[in-house]
């Protein structure tokens, strides 16, 4: 796995103070996960952790979504799976373009990089491992495996500070909210 690559433009916003991590991303690499975290943001206002995430091909937004399981009491709808669902039923086609890249807020899990290598993603950015669940080398890294017909190229790091503060102050909140007490009979 790259944890970077380099790209023609700089963007100094992305990592501030790291000068040479700026040299990595394109600027549109940082407009797609700017709205991807906007996505986890709302999210997080339904209450469900805040995770988003954007399919793009040829710089145009083909999906989107953002976690939803306890809203649609659905265990398979993370971001990653709302925004693929989106583009397969847009473009009409359960496989994506080859030049697909998905933009997401926080590591995929097994389910989502399992859907992602069977779409057929050419491309992965997270901004932050997930240390419990990740399979992009937190965990493992399925994206490496063997026994796979697919290989995607995938990167992370990219607005990881802004990614790792919502869910921080996410997950502060919801330990701060009191729980009703139970009533004796």
């Amino acid at each position: 796995m790259n944890l970077l690559t380099p790209h023609s433009a700089l963007l100094s916003e992305a990592y501030p103070g790291d000068l040479t991590a700026a040299n990595y991303w394109l600027l549109s690499d940082v407009g797609f996960m700017r709205r991807a975290l906007a996505l986890a943001q709302q999210g997080a206002s339904q209450e469900e952790v805040p995770v988003g995430a954007v399919l793009v091909c040829d710089n145009k937004i083909i999906g989107e979504g953002f976690n939803q399981p306890i809203t649609t009491s659905d265990p398979t709808a993370h971001a990653e799976v709302v925004a693929l669902r989106c583009a397969c039923q847009t473009l009409q086609n359960y496989r994506l373009p080859p030049n697909t890249t998905l933009y997401v807020t926080l590591e995929p899990c097994t389910m989502c990089l399992g859907a992602l290598i069977h779409a057929r993603l050419a491309r992965l950015v997270f901004a932050t491992f997930e240390p419990r669940a990740g399979m992009v080398g937190s965990q493992l890294n399925l994206t490496e495996m063997d026994f796979y017909n697919h290989k995607m190229q995938a990167y992370s790091g990219l607005l990881q500070q802004q990614s790792q503060t919502q869910l921080r102050s996410f997950f502060r909140a919801r330990r701060g909210k009191k729980k009703p007490q139970k009533q004796s009979d």
